[in-house]
């Protein structure tokens, strides 16, 4: 496991133990659901970490930045107790892979949805109006339809692959419930932390080209909620 994250994770149990200790439990009863229906940004790093194979001669003094992209995304989420829950969401995000430094200027990666499979375990504390949690789980994501870019094809590396990969994800945010009815306003910062190689390869299929990518995206999202 990566230090930093390891590192942060266990700063955010601790925080979480710290809170579980002086937060009094919620009004609200355990064994209730949350949907919610957010507007989301992903802001994901990119940034080339080590060159793997290049016959090519394509990375001296190359890096790469992979684009922001907003999407909708909804979160499912269930309360165990009255301050655990268990989230988890669903959304699809597009991003191209650009190059900077001696690349810069060029499409290296375009077209590449991601689904973040993501699960959390979540704290709740109940400061009255205002309900902050943190929370922090595994995440896999998942690259779709990912193409060569129009850099990487005029170079004869005519198709691209982004490998699947496990992660891990710590969260913090706050619901604020509306009237009585269940619905309410949520914010939610996410920060995932992932690594994950590129493969271009020629027209006969010959691997020309791999890189190794740090994403850590950072994941922000605001909507609203309701539970039942």
């Amino acid at each position: 496991m990566n230090s930093k994250f390891a590192w942060t994770v266990g700063a955010a149990a601790m925080a979480l133990m710290a809170v579980s200790g002086g937060a009094q439990a919620q009004a609200q009863e355990a064994g209730k659901w949350q949907f919610k229906l957010l507007g989301t940004a992903v802001l994901p790093d990119g940034k080339i970490t080590s060159v793997k194979k290049d016959t090519a001669n394509v990375t001296p003094g190359a890096q790469s930045k992979a684009n922001d992209n907003i999407t909708p995304t909804i979160a499912i989420e269930y309360f165990v107790t009255p301050n655990i829950s268990v989230e988890t969401i669903a959304g699809l995000t597009q991003h191209d892979v650009d190059g900077r430094g001696t690349l810069g200027g060029t499409e290296l990666i375009a077209d590449a949805k991601i689904l973040p499979a993501t699960v959390t375990l979540k704290y709740h504390a109940d400061l009255g109006v205002v309900k902050p949690y943190i929370g922090a789980g595994p995440s896999y994501f998942i690259f779709i339809d990912e193409k060569s870019g129009a850099t990487t094809k005029t170079l004869g590396l005519t198709k691209a692959r982004l490998n699947d990969k496990f992660g891990g994800v710590i969260q913090a945010g706050v619901d604020v419930p509306l009237g009585s009815q269940g619905f309410g306003l949520s914010l939610d910062a996410k920060r995932y932390f992932l690594r994950t190689s590129a493969h271009w390869f020629d027209a006969n299929g010959v691997e020309q080209l791999t890189t190794r990518h740090k994403l850590d995206p950072w994941v922000l999202s605001a909507g609203i909620s309701y539970r039942f």
